[in-house]
């Protein structure tokens, strides 16, 4: 099935939607852990989005437009994404790590990689 631009750019953005809440602690620790609205989310839904939507548009970046920058930026971010989340389940206990740092890093440098700018 071949997908729309519409559908493309609608995929895109809820994947980066997922990498701007992996970016953001202040996020994680009001939604995640103190579950604190007005969103609804959680790690594991986050992780869930995130690794099965972005491996769709990381096996067809090219359909999706992505430069080779951002293609390498969203791979190396999902990898070692799918590698911490498959060792950690609980935000209270990994958020302050240095492990987990460095993927919020990864996740901002993502966003640069799009030039995505937070609208409210």
């Amino acid at each position: 099935m071949k997908l729309t631009s519409e559908e493309k750019k609608d995929i895109l953005n809820f994947v980066i939607k997922q990498v701007t809440s992996i970016s953001n602690q202040e996020y994680q620790r009001r939604v995640w852990i103190r579950g604190e609205g007005p969103e609804v989310d959680d790690f594991d839904e986050t992780t869930c989005h995130f690794l099965h939507e972005g491996g769709g548009v990381l096996n067809k970046y090219q359909d999706f437009e992505l430069t080779t920058s951002q293609y390498k930026q969203l791979k190396k971010l999902r990898d070692e994404f799918k590698v911490f989340s498959d060792e950690n389940e609980w935000p209270q206990l990994f958020i302050d790590t240095p492990e987990w740092k460095k993927i919020t890093e990864m996740a901002q440098e993502v966003l640069q990689a799009f030039n995505y700018k937070k609208t409210n």
